[in-house]
């Protein structure tokens, strides 16, 4: 469907969940600074239903207001995936779409690229190929399908070009862009909010990390809906805090089950600095000041090796291994043994120093914006005047 005559069809891009904010913002400025400019419409579909968490993760990364919500909300994954298929659909009868760009792997990205595909539209997927070889992950099925229908896949590591070599896609699809979300980091750190104001805010002594802190953040469903699970992570991370306090940004997913399962009181002690959850700029404030951070967090893990901070992260694979090779990462499963010998190496040796991996420079949202210009006057034909 091509745009109303008065004005050319947009690229569409979508946003669904948390992460998907960090990743989309610099691309947004990166498309209305590009010379010519990258007409854009922005969708937001809802998948994530905190308003005031995405109010303030907006605000946080001066990303504007989405022209579009499809206010889809919570659901099963078939559910939601079905629901934002629904609304996303008359968004393109009603505005054209020269492209729609998805990002990283929430139910919201197959879903709009499924759509888009079917509609004969180009699919841009930025964070491509990154894969944990673990097909019990939803993310995992969204990463891998969503790849398969893309026309143009950007990459942040280039060891994704062989996974998605092994899957079939043709090379020259992928484009080794970086990393996206380091962007957002560069640009946000000097914003970011102090561990001590943060703690102050929430009535704690800030006196209490005088001496250094740790972070923990904890909402993976296999990590924390089975309290065989959780339960021994929660002795783990006791063990941990008894030599370094732990500020924890508390999930609602993390806290319904602890109260659930009867295991909250495990973190009553003055070890656990417990806050609700944080902003973008707070959770920047909290792991730059950190001496470690323990998480089961995909983005984190990226952010902490951009930092050069030490992570430990509880799963049982990753599907950001250039974190673990070349960054601050270490993963150890979720053997209660491993996170304290894990913790405790770092405390004693100060962890892994790393390195900042290759093209995470604060300039990825540049160099899609470049390639996708003249991607698509080449798939459209060849320039129009003035471009």
């Amino acid at each position: 469907m091509n745009a109303p005559a008065n004005r050319p069809a947009p690229v569409i891009c979508v946003v669904g969940a948390r992460p998907n904010y960090m990743k989309v913002a610099p691309i947004i400025r990166a498309f209305a600074a590009h010379n010519p400019p990258i007409p854009t419409l922005l969708v937001h579909t809802g998948q994530h239903y905190d308003p005031a968490m995405k109010d303030r993760l907006f605000a946080d990364l001066a990303l504007p207001e989405p022209d579009v919500n499809l206010a889809v909300g919570s659901g099963s994954h078939a559910v939601q995936t079905a629901e934002v298929m629904k609304r996303f659909e008359p968004v393109i009868d009603a505005h054209g779409a020269r492209a729609v760009l998805v990002v990283g792997d929430v139910n919201s990205t197959l879903a709009c690229a499924l759509v888009a595909s079917k509609r004969h539209i180009p699919v841009v997927h930025v964070e491509s190929g990154l894969r944990s070889n673990d097909r019990r992950m939803p993310e995992e099925i969204n990463r891998i399908l969503t790849d398969q229908i893309s026309d143009v896949l950007y990459t942040t590591e280039r060891s994704a070009h062989d996974n998605l070599a092994r899957e079939g896609i043709a090379p020259e699809r992928a484009v080794f862009v970086g990393n996206v979300m380091i962007d957002s980091l560069r640009a946000s750190l000097p914003k970011a909010v102090p561990a001590e104001v943060l703690l102050a805010q929430a009535g704690l002594d800030a006196r209490r990390i005088a001496g250094g802190y740790g972070v923990v953040t904890l909402h993976r469903p296999s990590n924390v809906d089975h309290p065989e699970v959780l339960a021994p992570i929660i002795d783990a991370l006791r063990e941990v805090a008894a030599r370094l306090p732990l500020v924890v940004a508390l999930h609602p997913r993390t806290r319904n089950n602890l109260e659930q399962f009867g295991l909250f009181g495990r973190l009553d002690t003055p070890d656990f600095l417990i806050l609700p959850p944080q902003g973008y700029l707070e959770m920047l404030g909290l792991m730059s000041g950190a001496r470690l951070v323990l998480t089961d967090s995909g983005g984190i893990q990226e952010e902490t090796t951009a930092l050069g901070v030490p992570c430990v992260t509880i799963r049982e694979n990753t599907e950001r291994p250039i974190t673990v090779e070349q960054g601050t990462n270490t993963l150890v499963g979720i053997d209660p043994r491993a996170i304290v010998a894990a913790a405790h190496a770092v405390l004693d040796t100060g962890g892994k120093a790393g390195r900042i991996p290759e093209y995470w420079d604060g300039r990825c949202a540049e160099r899609i914006a470049e390639h996708l210009h003249r991607w698509l006057l080449d798939a459209e034909g060849g320039p129009p005047a003035g471009s």
